[in-house]
């Protein structure tokens, strides 16, 4: 028997030398080969040149050279008095305003998308923004993503947000503007990053599915790299900069109950970080915190990472103090209700939401076909998409004007 089978000491150096190797070998993935682990920028393949054109909106398409000499590109959709396009908001007809000052008097939007597809993914979700609230737009592509050059990593992207932002400041008309930003998954940690940094230029923040910092994430995402977390040295660390961004600023968040990649706990523990900022006493030793008075939370219920609003469910928000809602018909006799700020998590209102509702930030198929009918659906993200967030977003742009 002895000459058929290793000793238990042979045995227990091979399972050691085994596991050493494995480790070995997922330390240097993660530590090596994370830039292309967490920046797959050619996925969904044809992502480095396909990129898809706003139809059916005015837009330019820009490159921006930012201070490294990296080429971005970029689509701008500027605001115009008169829109052709179907189911656009009409606008209070003032024949003195000129098509400039419009764009002046309007809101811009600097959306950062995830950490796949590219910017022209996104129209769907711009046309929203434009069409529906009158915003100007500013769609970018990363460093190596899209058309644009280079190659991504967390120091490339906090300079590329940098670019855009300061392309909009700088411009005579767009510098006049009101900049909101919006980001989902990365690129809700792009714009935390870039407020963080710009607290006085920025108005509004809209996140959607994204995260408290990287290495806290892996474990999920990666599970097999869980234990080499440690070693990744793409922090995207949020939860330790929305401190930075003032109490007065707006902020949306937009959570999916089911997301597969992004565990809905991240953004349980971001709102609570944006809920404490500002925080003080009163005069009877009560804490009183300010963050609230400026943030919503959304978590919807059969909501992914990709599809905060899919086919319906039920959409859980944080209420601010009791009140009906305006908007909607079918939400009309909704009520919040006010919740004690001393639990960890504030128990949540349950609103029903229309059933045929159906949003992605970026359903490459869906916008590909789209594209290549023609057509608009009024049950997809596009037109009629997701009215609830937008009122949502309409009432947090209305105390922004405030």
């Amino acid at each position: 028997m002895p000459d058929f089978f290793p000793s238990l000491e042979t045995f227990a150096k091979g399972t050691l030398a085994t596991a050493a190797t494995l480790s070995t070998v997922g330390a240097g993935l993660l530590w090596y080969g994370q830039n292309y682990l967490i920046y797959p920028s050619a996925f969904p393949p044809g992502s480095r040149i396909d990129v898809p054109v706003p139809t059916g909106m005015p837009y330019e398409d820009l490159e921006l050279v930012t201070p490294d000499k990296v080429k971005l590109r970029c689509y701008l959709l500027p605001q115009k008095k008169v829109l052709d396009a179907i189911h656009a908001a009409p606008v209070e007809d003032d024949t003195t305003t000129s098509d400039d000052e419009f764009v002046a008097s309007r809101p811009t939007v600097i959306m950062f998308h995830g950490n796949g597809g590219n910017h022209g993914h996104r129209v769907p979700l711009a046309r929203v923004f434009y069409l529906k609230m009158r915003c100007n737009v500013l769609m970018m592509s990363y460093r190596g993503y899209g058309l644009s050059e280079g190659s991504p990593s967390e120091k490339g992207l906090q300079i590329d947000a940098q670019t855009g932002l300061d392309f909009i400041t700088s411009n005579p008309i767009f510098s006049k503007t009101q900049i909101i930003l919006y980001g989902q998954s990365i690129g809700g940690a792009v714009s935390i990053d870039l407020a963080s940094r710009n607290p006085k230029l920025i108005t509004a923040l809209i996140l959607e599915n994204t995260f408290t910092s990287l290495p806290s994430l892996v474990p999920h995402a990666l599970p097999f790299l869980g234990p080499f977390s440690f070693l990744c040295h793409q922090k995207w660390d949020s939860a330790s900069k929305i401190p930075l961004i003032p109490a007065t600023t707006p902020i949306l968040m937009l959570s999916g109950a089911k997301d597969e990649i992004v565990p809905r706990e991240h953004m349980r523990a971001l709102w609570e970080v944006v809920a404490r900022r500002g925080e003080k006493k009163t005069p009877g030793g009560r804490e009183y915190k300010v963050g609230l008075e400026r943030a919503k939370y959304m978590e919807f219920e059969d909501g992914g990472h990709n599809r905060v609003l899919a086919g319906g469910g039920r959409v859980r928000r944080e209420p601010k103090k009791n009140r009906k809602m305006k908007g909607p018909e079918w939400l009309a006799h909704t009520r919040y209700r006010q919740a004690s700020l001393q639990t960890k998590f504030i128990p949540p209102t349950i609103l029903p939401l229309r059933p045929e509702l159906s949003y992605t930030s970026g359903d490459v198929a869906d916008y590909a076909r789209l594209q290549s009918s023609g057509a608009v659906s009024r049950n997809s993200w596009d037109m009629h998409a997701f009215p609830y967030v937008l009122f949502t977003i309409s009432s947090l742009m209305a105390e922004v004007h405030d």
